[in-house]
This record gives C-alpha cells, sequence and structure tokens, in this order.
C-alpha cells in the first residue's frame, strides 16, 4: 500500500516552538508509518509561497496533502492550487476565512488546528495583574505584526491592569530580536529613570533575549520576566530555574494536526472546520498571587 505523503512547512527553524513542532509532527508520522518532509521558510512568507508553489505543480514532488504554519498571511491564493491539484490543505495556528468556501467545493481534508491566542493574552494578563497588584510599568514584546501577535495582545488588554503603564516594543519570536528590542529602549535617556515592573514577551524566546539584555545593563536585579509558549525543555525549564518567572504553555498541535490530516485521508471524512488547543499557566496563578512584583529603586 503507497504510504501517505505530507508536507510540511514552518515558519522558521531558530524557534524553540517551531522545533517542538516540527518534532510533534516527526513523531506522529512515524507512529502512523507517513512519509513526512518538513521544510522552514526562515520567516520569509514569500520564500514560503514559492516553495509550496514548487511541490505543488512539481508531480514528482506533489505530496497528499500540505501541511503550513503561514510565515505571513494565509494563503489563500496557495491553498487554491494545492486544491485545485487534488492535494489536502492543512493550515496551523492562522484563521484562514477560505476554508469554507474550499470545503464546499472540493472533497479533500481542508482544515485548521489552532492555539487560542486571545485566550493566551488573556492568561498572561492574569499573570501580570498577580505580579503587579498595585501596577508599575510594564515592557511588553509583541511578535511581528500579524494575527498571532494581535489576538494575543487582544487578551492581554482584557486582563491586565488597568493600572499598569505600558511599554510596547516589537521582536520577531527569537532571542536575538527580544535582546534587540530591549537593549534599544535600554539605550534611551529616559528609560534611565524607569523601574521596570515586568517585562512581558509573547513568546519564551524573545523573553530570554530581553533577560540577557537586562543582564548586561545590570538592570535585571530580580525583574520578573513572563514569556509564552512553555516548551518543556526550554520555556518551562526556564521557569523552574528562575530564568523566567512564569510562561503560558501552548501545547504543540502539529501532531495532532497529523493524526486528523491522515484518519481523514484514509477514511473520507473530513475533519472540522477549526479544532482550538487550550492553553494553560505556568506555574498556575495561585502561585504566582503568592509571590507578587514588588516596585524596586533601580
Amino acid at each position: 500500500m503507497k504510504k501517505i505523503r505530507i508536507f510540511f512547512s514552518l515558519v522558521r527553524e531558530n524557534n524553540d516552538y517551531q522545533r517542538l513542532q516540527a518534532s510533534a509532527a516527526a513523531q506522529a508520522a512515524e507512529r502512523l508509518d507517513v512519509d513526512l518532509q518538513v521544510r522552514s521558510a526562515n520567516g520569509d512568507s514569500i520564500k514560503q509561497g514559492q516553495d509550496l508553489l514548487d511541490v505543488i505543480q512539481t508531480p514528482a514532488l506533489r505530496p497528499d496533502a500540505i501541511m503550513v504554519e503561514p510565515a505571513g498571511t494565509s494563503m489563500p491564493q496557495v491553498a487554491r492550487a494545492a486544491v485545485a491539484a487534488g492535494i489536502g490543505w492543512v493550515v496551523l495556528n492562522k484563521h484562514a476565512e477560505y476554508l469554507a468556501e474550499l470545503r464546499s467545493n472540493y472533497r479533500l481534508p481542508l482544515f485548521a488546528v489552532s492555539s487560542d491566542n486571545e485566550q493566551i493574552g488573556r492568561l498572561q494578563g492574569q499573570q501580570l495583574a498577580a505580579l503587579l497588584p498595585q501596577g508599575g510599568f510594564v515592557l511588553c514584546i509583541q511578535g511581528p505584526a500579524n494575527t498571532t501577535s494581535e489576538l494575543r495582545m487582544a487578551g492581554f488588554n482584557q486582563t491586565r491592569p488597568k493600572n499598569a503603564e505600558l511599554r510596547t516594543l516589537r521582536g520577531d519570536w527569537t532571542q536575538e530580536s527580544g535582546h534587540k528590542a530591549i537593549s534599544a529602549w535600554l539605550r534611551l535617556s529616559t528609560s534611565r529613570a524607569t523601574l521596570i515592573g515586568v517585562v512581558a514577551s509573547q513568546n519564551d524566546d524573545m523573553a530570554m533575549g530581553a533577560r540577557k539584555a537586562l543582564e548586561e545593563h545590570g538592570r535585571l536585579r530580580g525583574v520578573p520576566i513572563i514569556g509564552v509558549d512553555g516548551v518543556p525543555e526550554t520555556g518551562q525549564a526556564w521557569v523552574r530555574s528562575g530564568a523566567l518567572t512564569a510562561t503560558v504553555i501552548s501545547p504543540a498541535n502539529a501532531g495532532l494536526a497529523i493524526e486528523m490530516l491522515v484518519h481523514a485521508l484514509q477514511t473520507g471524512a473530513c475533519p472540522p472546520e477549526y479544532t482550538v488547543i487550550p492553553p494553560e499557566c505556568y506555574p498556575p496563578i495561585k502561585e504566582l498571587a503568592a509571590r507578587p512584583a514588588t516596585v524596586r529603586s533601580d
């Protein structure tokens, strides 16, 4: 019997969550005896789209299905090219409004699996409220301007303490970008007299880059740093070691998506259009509330 072939396009390789996604997909593929090819877009949405079109348009490379975590938009044109070629299409961690239309016109596996990014933001806002019950100054490192970062910020603003003063910086999900963003802010003359209450980062990699920058500038001094992703070997381990104060666990969903995809290809039964994976705080909010941050004199 011919093996099912799946092509998986990741956003990048130098990110803990993306590495976790690749590992989860590989484990599921091995367990289900699936031929899986994984390729990274290195954060370049144009490269990602071209890589996928090359796979779609080359018969020798054409898989049974494509699974993509988009680096930019949800890739509607590429999706339409895939289904027109008889290739299933699965989107991870991105809203794809075109799926309903495609599902009504093609009998292929067409669905999305995503982390609940708005709830991730809400949980991080609750963590901040637990750490700064009296308010204070917060440095927030957002990811690139896309749906994921905007949903996380929307949820964060719903639950964060209203007496917290927020300064938002931009990163690209990497440690280097978190380090660069915080270093640039620390070099501002206006930052010298600012008491940092908490650094809240939209992922753990940027949070660790922020920690390095604070340490280099002599501004760490027990500043709580919170992140998102909670990869067991990195984010959760950093919390246990004290390098980070807290994280929000966003479980890998690539393995589940592979399982759903293989079942659909084998049975012809298409999964629901959207499946959302709930996040959780690490450690629990009650533990953070028991040791809130205090305003220091830097």
